[in-house]
C-alpha cells in the first residue's frame, strides 16, 4: 500500500504539470525559473556560512589574544612597585582593554555586514533576473 504513494521529491513536476496541457503556460520555463532561484538560494547560503565561519574563526583568535592580554596584564599590575603605581598600572589596562574591546567589536560588525551585504546581493540580483523572465515570459504567451 506505500508503494503506490511516490514521496513528493521522487515526482517528476514537469511531466505531471505536462500532462495537463495549460495552454501558453511554458512549464519548463517555470522548472528552469525555480532551479535559478533554488541555486541563488544555495550560493547566498554558502556565503552566509563562509561569512559565519570568518567571524567565528576571529573570536576565536580574539579571545586566545585577550587571554594572552590578561596574562601579561596580571604581571605587569603586579610587578609594580607602589600600590599608587598598581592602581595607575591598572587604570592604563583598564583604558587599553576598553579601546580593544571597542575594536574588536567593530571588527565582527562590520564582518557580519559584509557578509550579510553579500548574501543580500546574490538574493537581489536573482529576485531583478526573476522580474525578467516572468515579463519575458508574459510576452511569449501573448
Amino acid at each position: 500500500m506505500v508503494d503506490q504513494f511516490k514521496p513528493l521529491w521522487d515526482m517528476d513536476i514537469t511531466k505531471m504539470m505536462g500532462d495537463f496541457k495549460f495552454p501558453g503556460l511554458d512549464v519548463e520555463g517555470i522548472m528552469a525559473t525555480q532551479r535559478k532561484n533554488i541555486e541563488a538560494v544555495q550560493a547566498a547560503n554558502k556565503l552566509a556560512m563562509e561569512g559565519l565561519q570568518a567571524v567565528a574563526q576571529r573570536q576565536t583568535e580574539i579571545l586566545r589574544q585577550t587571554m594572552e592580554e590578561i596574562s601579561k596584564m596580571m604581571q605587569d599590575m603586579m610587578a609594580a612597585g607602589t600600590p599608587e603605581d598598581r592602581m595607575a598600572k591598572h587604570a592604563d589596562l583598564l583604558k587599553t582593554a576598553f579601546e580593544r574591546t571597542l575594536s574588536n567589536m567593530r571588527e565582527m560588525a562590520e564582518m557580519i555586514a559584509k557578509s550579510n551585504t553579500e548574501a543580500a546581493e546574490v538574493i537581489s540580483a536573482r529576485v531583478s533576473e526573476n522580474l525578467e523572465e516572468i515579463k519575458g515570459m508574459a510576452k511569449a504567451a501573448k
